[in-house]
């Protein structure tokens, strides 16, 4: 898979916006706030400018005309070209086709979690099972209330897809959350008692924890 010359999201919402019509970069702004892109795509109007910069750059979009309302200063407006429409559609089934690995930081705090105690990373993950249960109805209100407007799914579906996606995260935490608290957390006894004397632990520790509870996975 070739390496692409970009690769921000936004870059790949302002081609999607100028397939509909020539804009510039305020109206895209104002499009993406009024779709609530900003909740899928990370959106600034610095990072905008940028993004259409390197766009121009890179020759997949370019000026359509410049214009002037009254007393406001010039506006610059842009239109994609053939090799930007080349680009979005293959840069867009590849994102539909191709799973990449991606750099959450839950994963990053659970690989580094012996650094915490067993109680206060279950102290922890019950605030954030009560934050995402919290998400979970706010997000689901968003979707319901859409369909109620009569709004096809389509326009949902990005929503959807991240409540399914803290439910899964959900169930996960609730898991972890049971078997650290009740000791079947395969090392645990191991991984508290670092913590109680300050004592790392040996190869042979570990080694011991794993005979008792052979590794497996939170479920």
């Amino acid at each position: 898979m070739a390496k692409r010359r970009m690769s921000n999201p936004l870059a790949l919402a302002v081609l999607s916006l100028l397939v509909e019509k020539p804009m510039h970069p305020y109206e895209m702004s104002s499009t993406l706030r009024e779709r609530a892109k900003e909740a899928s795509i990370k959106l600034n109007y610095g990072s905008l400018y940028s993004v259409v910069e390197s766009l121009q750059r890179h020759g997949f979009i370019e000026v359509h005309e410049t214009v002037r309302e009254g007393r406001r200063p010039e506006r610059t407006v842009y239109e994609i070209t053939e090799a930007g429409r080349t680009e979005l559609v293959d840069w867009l089934s590849e994102l539909f086709a191709v799973p990449v690995k991606e750099y959450t930081q839950f994963e990053a705090a659970l690989s580094l979690m012996p650094v915490l105690s067993p109680d206060s990373v279950v102290r922890l993950l019950q605030t954030r099972r009560t934050r995402l249960e919290a998400e979970i109805v706010g997000t689901q209100a968003v979707i319901d209330e859409m369909a109620r407007q009569g709004l096809p799914y389509m326009f949902a579906i990005e929503a959807d897809y991240v409540v399914e996606l803290r439910r899964a995260e959900l169930a996960f935490v609730e898991r972890l959350i049971t078997q650290i608290s009740d000791g079947t957390f395969e090392g645990v006894d191991v991984w508290r008692r670092a913590h109680e004397t300050g004592e790392l632990p040996t190869a042979e520790d570990w080694q011991r924890a794993l005979k008792r509870h052979p590794l497996r996975r939170v479920k």
